[in-house]
């Protein structure tokens, strides 16, 4: 160990016993940004980038466990990620399967997919079902995974769920409007039935949402980390449960 991974570690456990385990949010959000840019800075090529961010994922799931985080949502596809060009696309969603299929191998993950199908090749579909399917007795986090993801996409889905639900009813225009609630359109969301997130992580400096989880992030605190993700290192999820833990959270209060 060279002098410069000591003061590191030393730094890092520094870190970790000043942070209040009391405090830690219970659901995070990361939007997993920068790979491309890692890659290009380290002379290598954008698959590359893609497959280290990739490979970050299992780490940055066992901070979480060590933290006793229990749920956690990773973008790692959005809807405008469909526009990039198809000799990037097709080897991304190759790597994003090979994570969900090393997620549900793991063991200790519940993995539960977050975005729209209709977009994605029928591949990436069945790999996302089956990961589901074989990890929805694990007790370990929930690990939702948005491939496909986009947050205009989920209200607009969720709305158009909740009108065909009532539609089935036979429940009139004049019934629905009056039943049409904050609640009623989240139990139609991708996420129902699961806490909105309190804290949002996003690396690379980029500080927007992006559509990041527009309609549960609306009390959610934010982290912008200035490394990209494939370098995204234990002391700097440290810091970000660390700025957490910092906040007033009042809720509107």
């Amino acid at each position: 160990m060279n002098l410069r991974d000591l003061v590191y570690k030393l730094y890092a456990r520094r870190v970790e016993g000043r942070l209040d385990h009391d405090q830690v949010p219970g659901h995070i959000g990361v939007i997993l940004d920068g790979n491309r840019r890692w890659a290009k800075a380290s002379g290598g090529t954008t698959a590359q980038g893609h497959r280290a961010g990739a490979d970050k994922i299992t780490e940055f799931l066992g901070w979480c466990a060590e933290t006793k985080v229990r749920v956690v949502t990773l973008w790692m596809l959005s809807t405008d990620n469909f526009d990039r060009p198809e000799s990037e696309l097709t080897p991304l969603l190759g790597i994003i399967e090979d994570s969900v299929r090393g997620l549900a191998a793991d063991g200790r993950w519940r993995v539960h997919h977050v975005g729209t199908l209709d977009m994605l090749p029928d591949r990436t579909r069945t790999v996302l079902k089956e990961a589901e399917e074989a990890t929805a007795a694990n007790q370990g986090i929930l690990v939702n995974v948005a491939v496909g993801y986009g947050g205009r996409q989920e209200i607009a889905d969720a709305v158009r769920s909740l009108l065909l639900d009532h539609a089935e009813r036979g429940t009139s225009f004049e019934e629905l409007a009056e039943t049409v609630s904050i609640d009623s359109i989240s139990e139609h969301l991708y996420t129902r039935g699961q806490p909105d997130p309190d804290l949002v992580i996003r690396t690379s400096g980029e500080q927007r949402l992006s559509g990041f989880m527009l309609w549960q992030s609306a009390h959610s605190e934010y982290y912008f980390c200035e490394v990209f993700w494939p370098a995204f290192r234990k002391v700097d999820f440290l810091r970000a449960l660390r700025d957490y833990a910092y906040r007033n959270r009042r809720f509107g209060g």
